[in-house]
């Protein structure tokens, strides 16, 4: 019988090429979105419509609404910067989201008895998020072993899977291929029209479009800026 892994999955490139690995390496993914009051909530209409294609057994969605407090260009009623991927921490960093999904996903992981988690965070071609730091991921598994009746009793020994944090989204698109991961069911623009279309200019557009290039392939998504 397949150990069941809790996988967060957004609809994105990197949630869904992390769920292509958890499946490789054994395990049965169970799939967990969020609905947090997003700017960019086309990416969980993908999600909704493609967990299963992707690989899911189940797909929990979270609804909370993150814009009641604001503070993130994906959150609040603040412009999505459209000038390159800077050096600093940019306004599209939502404050302590990785740390609120992945309490969620740790509760269903109990509840499921599952002791991993996967993430799709990457430290590499990124945009500087500190929720995304192998320092930080460290940190809260320890956590979870210590904030959980599982982890105390000793039949938890929770780990946090980050399959991508080393690599670069050209690595990510290179290996998400050869696992055969169909890239035209992800979205990942933080600001794409009202059908669904991507920006191409956000970071996120950006560091995507970076890793098609360098991996020699071209990304099967429509944009409005090419």
């Amino acid at each position: 019988m397949q150990k069941k892994a809790v996988v967060l999955y957004s609809g994105g490139l990197d949630s869904s090429t992390c769920m292509a690995m958890a499946a490789d390496t054994g395990f049965a993914p169970y799939a967990i979105s969020f609905s947090y009051g997003q700017r960019h909530s086309f990416e969980l209409q993908v999600a909704k419509a493609h967990a299963r294609r992707m690989g899911a057994v189940e797909h929990l969605v979270v609804d909370f609404d993150l814009r009641l407090m604001g503070g993130s260009a994906l959150t609040a009623d603040i412009a999505v910067p459209k000038d390159g991927v800077g050096s600093e921490i940019p306004v599209t960093y939502v404050p302590a989201r990785n740390t609120i999904f992945l309490s969620f996903a740790l509760g269903w992981a109990e509840v499921l008895g599952a002791s991993d988690i996967f993430i799709g965070v990457n430290a590499l071609d990124y945009s500087g998020y500190p929720d995304c730091r192998p320092e930080y991921i460290a940190a809260f598994e320890a956590m979870a072993n210590l904030a959980t009746k599982a982890g105390v009793e000793g039949t938890g020994g929770f780990q946090i899977h980050t399959p991508l944090i080393s690599l670069s989204k050209a690595q990510i698109i290179t290996a998400g291929c050869a696992l055969g991961v169909d890239y035209s069911l992800t979205h990942s623009c933080y600001d794409p029209s009202p059908s669904g279309v991507s920006c191409g200019l956000c970071d996120s557009c950006r560091l995507r479009l970076k890793g098609f290039a360098e991996a020699g392939l071209k990304d099967p998504l429509v944009y409005q800026s090419c």
